[in-house]
């Protein structure tokens, strides 16, 4: 399948999957599981808002990076930027945070809650260019979906 058909389907589940669950971890470990499952990527995970960092939450993958700061590596940035972020290479990424060495792309996604970043979705790629405009368009609207059902 390709990922044109994949990701409408996902978000039906991803809808299904989180809708009334209250147990804000055990969503974003649901999230990352069903986005990895589907879509096959090395490392998809969460990074929330803590203590005025990004520090690591659910994910599936190898093991990450605990905290990212404020405008640092790929993740840090888009939430300083406030906008999905796009990495062909993260080689070229001027002081990208390399938390496995195999990371070769990325895509990083604010989630935003009453106009607020309370997280990032990050998933990285063994491969580069893996992410294009489809990725964004449906890890944004799977991100809509999350905030509007995060307690």
């Amino acid at each position: 399948m390709l990922k044109n058909d994949i990701y409408p389907l996902m978000l039906q589940e991803l809808e299904a999957l989180i809708c009334g669950v209250s147990n804000k971890i055990g969503v974003l470990a649901n999230v990352s599981a069903l986005i990895k499952d589907r879509l096959g990527f090395f490392w998809v995970g969460f990074y929330m808002v803590e203590d005025g960092k990004l520090q690591l939450g659910p994910f599936q993958g190898p093991v990450a990076c605990y905290e990212i700061p404020f405008g640092k590596g790929v993740c840090g940035t888009a939430w300083k930027e406030g906008k999905t972020l796009v990495v062909r290479d993260v080689e070229e990424f001027p002081g990208h945070i390399a938390c496995s060495s195999l990371s070769r792309s990325e895509i990083v996604v604010p989630i935003f809650k009453q106009d607020k970043i309370i997280g990032v979705l990050d998933i990285d790629s063994t491969e580069v260019g893996t992410f294009d405009e489809t990725d964004r368009e449906y890890l944004e609207k799977a991100m809509d979906i999350l905030s509007r059902n995060l307690a």
